[in-house]
């Protein structure tokens, strides 16, 4: 008997992981969804963002959705920075890593979009200006 209910907490470990990967595999699904069409999405910790017909969008998932938090239109995109999650309006060198902000800056508009990998947002932040670019 004491054999057996030292598999009790194993049996547990295993049915949380199992929902765990439930909620991120409809996480996904979801997130699919959401971003069918675009030219350019993405998801991470930090949420979803995507770039459809000029405009980008991101997105936060909350209570099993995704609820809009932001949108910009790149037409008017003047400038990109890579900024600091949280410590206000401090950039971040080439060399910094992990969680960061994309500014965008344009027609007396600012907006950040968070970002859970600042390789990830230098690589948006460049496409973004090349799109920016060619609509003009």
């Amino acid at each position: 008997m004491s054999q057996g209910l030292l598999w009790l907490p194993l049996l547990l470990v295993f049915v949380l992981l199992a929902a765990l990967g439930w909620l991120e595999r409809r996480r996904q699904a979801l997130f699919r969804q959401w971003s069918d069409g675009s030219e350019l999405a993405k998801l991470d910790d930090s949420g979803g963002a995507q770039l459809r017909d000029g405009e980008l969008r991101w997105c936060s998932f909350e209570a099993g959705q995704f609820q809009d938090k932001g949108s910009f239109d790149i037409c008017c995109l003047e400038l990109v920075e890579l900024m600091a999650l949280a410590s206000g309006d401090a950039p971040l060198t080439e060399e910094s890593q992990g969680r960061c902000r994309l500014r965008l800056v344009g027609k007396d508009l600012q907006m950040d979009v968070p970002f859970a990998d600042a390789d990830r947002a230098r690589r948006w932040g460049n496409q973004l200006m090349e799109r920016a670019r060619c609509d003009l």
